[in-house]
């Protein structure tokens, strides 16, 4: 019954080694960051996934979880569920960062994968200058690893085949590798698809340096071919670069986007528009112009004229008692009055003559009464 129970403690410890896939050393600077990624089984999709560090496996501590964030920044991880990969990195390398586990919860026992971080203050043995990198459908792309000793170098994908030799291929696309250059490791992949996006990894020996690559449309304008070139250097015995003396020399060929030119020709048409427009509204507002000028000068022309006004009202009847005859009459004589002067000093006289009543009445002793009423007014 022991024994049967022993057997059934090392399968699934075994079991649960090898549901997580991941890389076994890398070689890094003290300083930068890096990121590993951790392959599981599908089924584990739902599960919560962890980062613990320290070399033996039952005294870790938990660094991150997918359920629970780093306070401090320093370790961060995704959980890539469609692709059952959960990705970790750790930032601000030390020294003291060497030893950590890969985890996923589990009912019966945690599965764990090892890996371990060579930091150095130095030139890493094997380094690529980014980790992630963007090439495009259709076309090609080109990483170069820097290596600085002399053991056998191969491309391969996460929980996927590898290449060793000259040629081969992965998942149909093709790759070519070469070694002109001194430690320098050239991988080439032609014809990219969007399946092709994903984690692979540089190895010399035992040691590994992950690379995410991520394939997509190009943008729909015109552009050059386009190489994406990792480049990384090769290190002497002194620990000095050997081919280049920056770290940070990842090129990107440029794209050379041909914005589309139009003749100057197209604008003639518009433009003669807009000033046929414009003259025509100065030609109606000269118009206007000249007609309300002639209106003020007709009617400066008549402030001197002579306006005599009449009125005569009457003619009135009344009973043979009372005879009322009402005569009005108005005679108002404008002159000429200078536009300088002022109205006291102007020889204008106006004059208001008005006969206002003619009345006869006979009274009972036979007498007739006549009243006139004339009023001579100068008025201004």
């Amino acid at each position: 019954m022991a024994a049967h129970l022993i057997v059934l403690f090392l399968f699934s410890v075994l079991k649960g080694v090898h549901s997580i896939t991941t890389v076994s050393k890398v070689s890094v600077k003290a300083g930068k960051s890096i990121s590993i990624p951790c392959l599981y089984h599908y089924q584990y999709t739902d599960h919560v996934k962890y980062l613990c560090e320290g070399y033996y496996w039952m005294s870790c501590s938990y660094a991150v979880k997918t359920n629970e964030a780093d306070p401090s920044g320093k370790y961060l991880i995704s959980d890539d569920k469609k692709h059952q990969i959960f990705t970790v990195t750790i930032n601000n390398l030390t020294n003291q960062n060497s030893d950590y586990w890969c985890g996923l919860e589990n009912t019966a026992l945690d599965n764990r994968a090892y890996f371990q971080l060579l930091v150095t203050n130095g030139t890493p043995s094997l380094y690529v200058d980014h980790q992630r990198i963007t090439g495009y459908i259709g076309e090609n792309i080109t990483i170069r690893c820097h290596h600085s000793n002399s053991g056998e170098m191969k491309w391969c994908r996460l929980d996927r085949n590898c290449v060793t030799g000259s040629s081969g291929s992965m998942d149909g696309t093709t790759v070519s590798t070469d070694m002109r250059d001194p430690n320098i490791f050239t991988v080439t992949m032609s014809g990219l698809k969007s399946n092709d996006s994903g984690w692979y990894w540089c190895a010399e020996g035992d040691i590994q340096i992950p690379v995410y690559l991520t394939v997509t449309e190009k943008f729909n304008t015109t552009t050059t071919p386009t190489t994406i070139s990792i480049t990384s250097h090769a290190v002497a015995g002194n620990g000095k670069l050997t081919t280049m003396e920056q770290w940070n020399n990842f090129t990107i060929v440029e794209n050379k986007q041909h914005r589309a030119s139009f003749p100057p020709k197209i604008l003639i048409i518009p433009l003669s528009v807009l000033i046929m427009i414009v003259i025509v509204v100065l030609f109606i507002w000269f118009i206007l112009r000249h007609k309300q000028s002639k209106a003020e000068s007709s009617a400066t022309a008549m402030v001197g004229e002579e306006v005599t006004y009449s009125e005569v009202r009457t003619k009135k009847k009344c009973s043979p008692k009372a005879v009322t005859e009402v005569t009005y009459s108005e005679v108002r004589p404008m002159k000429k009055r200078s536009p300088k002067s002022s109205f006291a000093e102007s020889d204008m006289e106006l004059v208001h003559s008005s006969v206002v009543e003619k009345q006869r009445n006979k009274r009972a002793e036979g007498k007739e009464t006549e009243v006139t009423y004339s009023t001579l007014a100068n008025l201004y």
